[in-house]
């Protein structure tokens, strides 16, 4: 009990340290730009219904979610087959390198030619940034699978599907997963950009009707329900993370314990 109420200490030090500052240096603040952190907070139920977040945030969080998986599933298969032959991985990379560079962003537009102004534009557009980092280190991990656990699995007859379930793929687990946390924070960015372009619902469009307005306090909201979506997402991926490797997070901590 007393590991859990100083691990809850720590996780909560820095971000109440963080609000006080914040409601310190602008209790006074009579800039129109820079409202008091209490006008804010104040104003938040008020802006934040129950209709609101049915309307603007649940959208949002269905957009992120649908071009969220699309990257993994695309970008965990693609990374297997690269990582897994070095001829296709030697053909694939100068392409790769190419188009990693291109900054998601930039692509909207175009994607808005082909793929519309609705939903699956902005499906797209996550997708379009999520799947490089899950997709490169997939690559990665598949390529670091240890050379003697392969050719004892052939040794055994473990090929194909049986191979690539039982050795490949959790072996290249962890750093599979470091590429699909990278992404939440990118899918999160990406659902914002996405949603000021031509949406008529979703967090990123409120918030930009909030500041054409002046509503400034209003705006602000809108900000911290995004710190506090990608809180919510990041504490969600850490659960199901530790569930998916927990063979991992025992094999670090018995090594940490007898070091």
């Amino acid at each position: 009990m007393g590991r859990v109420l100083l691990r809850a200490v720590f996780v909560l030090a820095l971000p109440a340290v963080l609000i006080a500052v914040w409601w310190a240096a602008s209790s006074g603040s009579v800039n129109p730009y820079w409202p008091p952190l209490r006008t804010i907070l104040t104003t938040f139920p008020d802006v934040w219904t129950a209709d609101r977040l049915r309307s603007d945030v649940l959208p949002s969080v269905l957009r992120l979610l649908g071009g969220y998986a699309t990257a993994a599933v695309v970008g965990v298969a693609l990374g297997t087959v690269i990582g897994s032959y070095r001829r296709v991985r030697a053909l694939c990379e100068p392409v790769l390198e190419f188009l990693r560079a291109v900054p998601p962003p930039v692509l909207v537009p175009v994607i808005m030619l082909f793929a519309g102004i609705g939903n699956s534009m902005k499906v797209v557009v996550i997708a379009s940034g999520c799947v490089w980092p899950i997709l490169l280190n997939t690559v990665e991990g598949v390529r670091a699978v240890d050379s003697v656990m392969l050719e004892t699995a052939r040794s055994y007859g473990i090929t194909g599907a049986a191979r690539l379930r039982s050795l490949v793929l959790p072996s290249a687990g962890p750093q599979i997963f470091a590429g699909l946390r990278q992404a939440l924070s990118i899918g999160i960015i990406l659902m914002v950009i996405s949603e000021m372009f031509a949406a008529s619902n979703g967090i990123g469009f409120t918030v930009v009707q909030f500041q054409r307005s002046f509503a400034i306090p209003d705006m602000w909201t809108g900000i911290l329900v995004l710190g506090l979506l990608g809180f919510a997402l990041s504490v969600v991926f850490q659960l199901i993370e530790r569930r998916v490797l927990a063979w991992y997070h025992g094999l670090r901590a018995s090594t940490r314990r007898s070091a």
